[in-house]
């Protein structure tokens, strides 16, 4: 608890934690917002493959334009003042830089940036999920062995997660499960980029006045992001997915230790020690009460009745047995809080969660009947969405991730609600498929947390 300290001591020395940012969308504003008001940190450069975006972002969260002039990261590390670039692969081998923050949410740009870190000795903080669902495993792997930080993104679901299972280990609880709340119904899985938008109640007005990106909002809807984040957390946190993908129970915060149990306790999952989504809607499509639409949770179990009286002495909610509890976090913050991020990997050489084994993958699903000769568009798209299944389940069945799903074109049909395999389609032979395939062949033998750390 003493990262504020830290960064005060940087500060007093002259010497702030120095921060490349990568993307300048909603997650990298969001971070610009507060970074810009943070003792001991300095974001020496913001790149963008439209430096314009990324003015228009620093001016909309409050920064002076004279802080964001710098004409070279050279100039800005010199200054204090910051460089606006759209040279990505200058700026993380900047010298001056520490920590690299890629907030892109582009898997096979994340494959690069993190490979190129590792090259260039900086730490990187993995706002971009989705190429962590892609490729983690192996690219931690290689972070781990090139001597730098691999962290997810505090204030992203899965990092806050992985916190809370630490909390509950650490503590000597058995986890249960962990994982966040959404809003879902069965149907949702059919949501597409024209129709995403009765699911918001934004106003044709709205629509109009704002930057809104359909395909990107549709994948929250579709269960794509639920599958992408709780791949993300079952990797990082060694925790199992169901066996056929997210179950979205509909709970409330003062039900999750009822409804995220085993079957035979009484609760809907398979086992202990596993990832799932509780939805904000009943499936009569009625509010949930008290839901977690907005939070993330852990339930874990007591291991004696000292313990379990301990749990009724100080006011936790469980199970009729006793045994189950849970403890929950109703809101998340977003970019607002990844500085606990870049400072724990600058000043602690800490992740705030990082992939560990392989045990979840998200395998496109179709949507609706494919035909050969239809070209697939990915996540948030029209033609499949993003199913978490065990990653023993995907390499036997040879499921193509969501991550590469765009733009490669089927050659057999495929039928609603099945997964799109390798043999389906005609696969790109591009570096982000080159480089998910070698990691298929890595942990096709197992995928167990001993070879992800080898």
């Amino acid at each position: 608890m003493n990262l504020h300290s830290m960064l005060q001591q940087r500060a007093a020395e002259g010497r702030p934690v120095t921060v490349g940012l990568i993307g300048a969308g909603k997650f990298g504003s969001m971070f610009l917002a507060q970074a810009r008001l943070t003792t001991g940190m300095q974001i020496a450069a913001v790149a963008d493959l439209s430096p314009d975006r990324a003015r228009a972002s620093l001016k909309r969260t409050f920064w002076p334009t004279e802080q964001y002039e710098a004409r070279s990261i050279e100039e800005a590390l010199k200054t204090g003042k910051t460089h606006i670039t759209d040279d990505t692969m200058a700026m993380i081998a900047s010298p001056g830089i520490e920590v690299i923050v890629d907030a892109t949410g582009h898997p096979a740009a994340g494959i690069r940036h993190v490979l190129e870190c590792c090259k260039q000795g900086k730490h990187i903080v993995m706002v971009n999920v989705e190429a962590d669902a892609l490729a983690g495993p192996a690219l931690a792997e290689e972070a781990r062995k090139a001597g730098i930080v691999y962290s997810l993104a505090y204030g992203d679901q899965p990092a806050l997660i992985a916190e809370m299972v630490d909390w509950a280990r650490t503590s000597g609880f058995e986890v249960v499960a962990a994982g966040k709340g959404t809003k879902y119904l069965p149907s949702y899985h059919q949501s597409t980029p024209q129709t995403v938008w009765e699911h918001f109640g934004f106003t044709e007005d709205q629509l109009a006045r704002g930057d809104f990106n359909p395909q990107m909002f549709n994948s929250f809807v579709d269960g794509t992001k639920s599958g992408i984040e709780m791949a993300a957390v079952a990797n990082a946190c060694g925790l199992t997915p169901p066996s056929d993908g997210l179950l979205f129970p509909p709970a409330g915060v003062d039900a999750l230790h009822d409804v995220l149990r085993p079957k035979a306790k009484g609760g809907v999952l398979e086992g202990e020690g596993m990832v799932e989504v509780v939805s904000s809607l009943n499936r009569d499509g009625s509010d949930v009460f008290r839901d977690l639409r907005w939070g993330v949770y852990v339930v874990f179990k007591g291991a004696n009745q000292y313990v379990h009286d301990c749990f009724a002495q100080y006011g936790l909610l469980t199970d009729e047995s006793g045994v189950y509890t849970s403890m929950y976090k109703p809101f998340h913050l977003i970019g607002l809080e990844l500085g606990i991020s870049v400072a724990n990997a600058a000043l602690r050489k800490e992740a705030t969660g990082q992939p560990r084994a392989f045990r979840g993958d998200v395998v496109a699903t179709s949507k609706r009947d494919l035909a050969p000769g239809e070209t697939l568009d990915g996540e948030g798209g029209y033609t499949v969405w993003g199913k978490l299944l065990p990653a023993e389940t995907s390499l036997k069945l040879g499921g193509v991730p969501i991550g590469l799903a765009h733009g490669i074109r089927l050659t057999r049909p495929v039928k609603a609600g099945q997964p799109v395999t390798w043999a389906d389609v005609e696969a790109k032979e591009d570096e982000a498929t080159t480089y998910r395939r070698a990691m298929e062949r890595r942990y096709a033998g197992g995928a167990d947390e001993t070879r992800a750390a080898e």
